[in-house]
C-alpha cells in the first residue's frame, strides 16, 4: 500500500512539472508570439481632408482608425512620386541605395522595377515565417510581391510580363488637346480631371480591392501563421473618378478653394511650368472645374473610407482585430490647383510632400505625434514589430519610441523632414528639401533659383524668401541640417550640394 502511494505521489509531480514547463510554454509563446500585421496603403492621398484633421469629407472608419492609434500628423513623404515612395516604404532605404528613385514603366521612364535584391519587408516577413498576401497597386515592377514570396492575389501588377515597353499617354494628350479646344466629356465634365463613373460602388475597382482584402483576412484568420498583409488602393489617383452617390456628394458650389489656389507663381524654379505628363496643361480649367474636381476628390475620400470600415469590419468579424496592427498610409499628397498645378511634379509644396499615417498598436496607448517623421520610417518600425531579419542597412529609423513616449521621446533625431525628387518620368531635376516646423529650404540643382519658405507667415508657400536678408540665420542653419542629413544617408548629391553651400551661408 505504502508502494502505491509513493508511486502515484511520483506520478503527480511527474504531472505536475509537465503542465508547468507547458503553462511555461505556452507563456513564452504568448510573450513572443509575432504580431499580425495589415498595412492599407493609398495612392496620391492627402493628409488634409478627413474629418479628424478638421478636413471637408466626413471620415468616420478613418476616425475611429485614428482614435485607436499613433497620428503622425507631420509624417512626409520621401518623394512626392509613386515608384521610389513606395520602394521607401518597403525597404526603409532611399532611391540613391536601391536603385529605384524614378517612375517605372511609364513615358519616358529608365527604369523596369525595383530591383529583386531589394527584397523589402516582403520578402524579409515571407523567410521569418510569415503568411505575406497582397493585393492591389504595387508599381514597382511587374509580379513583384509574388517575386518576393507574397501570394499576390490582386492588382494589376500581377499577371504582366516584367520589363515590358513603357506605357504612353497618347489618349490623355488627345483629350486635353480637345479641352483646350473646348470640348467636354459626357455631363459636361472633364474625364482627365473628374469623372462620374457607371454603376454603383460595387461595381468599382476599390470594390474589387476590399473583396479580395476580405478573403485575405479570412484566410488569416484561418491560418496557423503569423499574418502580414498590403491592401494598396489605386484611389484617390487623379483623375478623380467615383460613382453616385459619391459624384455628387459635395456641392462643388459651395467647395472653398485654398488661398493659393491660381496663385501666380513669382521667382519659382523654370521646372515648375513644366508640362511633365499631358493633363498638367491646366490652361483650359475655369474655376468651377477646380471645384469639381475638388468635389470629385471629396467623394473618393468618402469612398475610401466607406472601404476601410468594410475591411476593419471583417477583421473584427473573423477574429483578428484585436491585437491586429494596422498603418495606414498615403504614399504622398496631390495638387489640387494650388500654385496653378495638377497631380505631381518636381517641387516640393506641402500639398505633395505631406501624407497621412496613422499606426495602430493594440498595446499602446493613442497618441498625436507632431514631430517629423518619414516615409522611410516604416520598415523598420515593421521591422521591429514583426522581429524581421535584417538586409541590410536603413535610413529611416523606429517610430515604436515616439508611439510608446509620444513627442518627448528622444529619438536622437532633429525635428526635420527630408525629401528628394531626383527624376520624374526620366527627367532629371535632383531636387532635396529639408522641412522644419518653422521653415523649409529647397535646392534645385537644375536651375537657378533655389526656395525658401516660412511655414508660420506664409504656410502656403507663396512666397519665395530665398534672396531675403531677414532670413540669412534660418537660412544657414537650414544649409546646415540638409548638410547634415545628406551626410548621414550617403546622398551621392553631398559632394555637389557642399560646393554651393557658401553662397547661402
Amino acid at each position: 500500500m505504502i508502494k502505491k502511494l509513493i508511486q502515484l505521489a511520483l506520478l503527480s509531480c511527474v504531472a505536475l512539472n509537465a503542465h508547468d514547463i507547458l503553462a511555461s510554454e505556452l507563456k513564452e509563446d504568448s510573450v513572443h508570439k509575432k504580431p499580425n500585421v495589415l498595412i492599407l496603403m493609398f495612392d496620391d492621398m492627402r493628409f488634409d481632408t478627413f474629418s479628424y484633421r478638421n478636413g471637408p469629407v466626413s471620415t468616420p472608419n478613418i476616425d475611429a482608425l485614428a482614435q485607436q492609434g499613433t497620428r503622425f500628423d507631420q509624417a512626409m513623404t520621401s518623394t512626392g512620386l509613386c515608384s521610389p515612395s513606395r520602394a521607401a516604404m518597403f525597404t526603409g532605404r532611399w532611391g540613391h541605395k536601391t536603385g529605384l528613385d524614378d517612375n517605372v514603366e511609364l513615358y519616358h521612364s529608365r527604369l523596369s522595377e525595383l530591383s529583386l535584391s531589394e527584397g523589402g519587408l516582403i520578402k524579409r516577413a515571407a523567410d521569418a515565417g510569415y503568411n505575406v498576401s497582397y493585393v492591389g497597386k504595387w508599381h514597382l515592377g511587374a509580379q513583384g510581391p509574388a517575386l518576393r514570396g507574397a501570394d499576390f492575389m490582386w492588382g494589376h501588377d500581377k499577371d504582366t510580363k516584367r520589363h515590358a515597353r513603357q506605357w504612353a499617354p497618347y489618349e490623355t494628350q488627345n483629350n486635353v488637346d480637345r479641352m483646350n479646344a473646348g470640348e467636354r466629356d459626357a455631363n459636361g465634365e472633364k474625364h482627365d480631371y473628374y469623372k462620374t463613373l457607371p454603376g454603383s460602388y460595387e461595381d468599382t475597382v476599390t470594390a474589387k480591392e476590399v473583396n479580395e482584402g476580405k478573403k485575405m483576412l479570412r484566410q488569416a484568420a484561418a491560418s496557423k501563421q503569423p499574418f502580414f498583409g498590403i491592401v494598396s488602393f489605386e484611389q484617390p489617383h487623379p483623375p478623380y473618378r467615383v460613382p453616385e452617390p459619391y459624384a455628387s456628394m459635395f456641392d462643388y458650389k459651395k467647395v472653398k478653394l485654398p488661398k493659393n489656389f491660381g496663385v501666380k507663381r513669382v521667382n519659382k524654379p523654370m521646372s515648375q511650368d513644366g508640362i511633365w505628363w499631358p493633363w498638367h496643361d491646366v490652361s483650359h480649367m475655369t474655376e468651377d472645374d477646380w471645384r469639381k474636381a475638388h468635389s470629385f476628390y471629396y467623394g473618393a475620400i468618402a469612398m475610401i473610407d466607406h472601404a476601410v470600415g468594410e475591411l476593419i469590419q471583417t477583421a473584427k468579424d473573423v477574429g483578428l482585430y484585436d491585437d491586429l496592427h494596422i498603418v495606414l498610409v498615403g504614399d504622398q499628397g496631390s495638387m489640387l490647383g494650388e500654385h496653378d498645378l495638377y497631380d505631381k511634379g518636381p517641387y516640393a509644396y506641402d500639398e505633395l510632400m505631406r501624407m497621412p499615417l496613422i499606426i495602430r498598436d493594440p498595446a499602446l496607448q493613442p497618441r498625436i505625434i507632431n514631430r517629423q517623421v518619414s516615409m522611410l520610417d516604416i520598415a523598420p518600425t515593421l521591422s521591429q514589430w514583426m522581429a524581421l531579419p535584417t538586409d541590410g542597412d536603413v535610413d529611416g529609423r523606429s517610430l515604436l519610441g515616439l508611439m510608446e513616449k509620444g513627442d518627448i521621446a528622444d529619438e536622437g533625431r532633429d525635428d526635420t523632414a527630408l525629401y528628394a525628387y531626383e527624376w520624374y518620368n526620366g527627367g532629371w531635376f535632383g531636387i532635396r528639401a529639408i522641412r522644419t516646423p518653422t521653415m523649409k529650404f529647397v535646392w534645385n540643382p537644375g536651375d537657378s533659383r533655389d526656395e525658401l519658405y516660412d511655414l508660420v507667415n506664409d504656410p502656403y508657400e507663396i512666397t519665395n524668401e530665398i534672396k531675403n536678408p531677414k532670413y540669412k540665420k534660418q537660412l544657414g542653419l537650414l544649409v546646415k541640417k540638409m548638410a547634415s542629413e545628406l551626410a548621414r544617408v550617403e546622398d551621392p548629391s553631398l559632394e555637389k550640394f557642399q560646393q554651393h553651400m557658401n553662397a547661402f551661408l
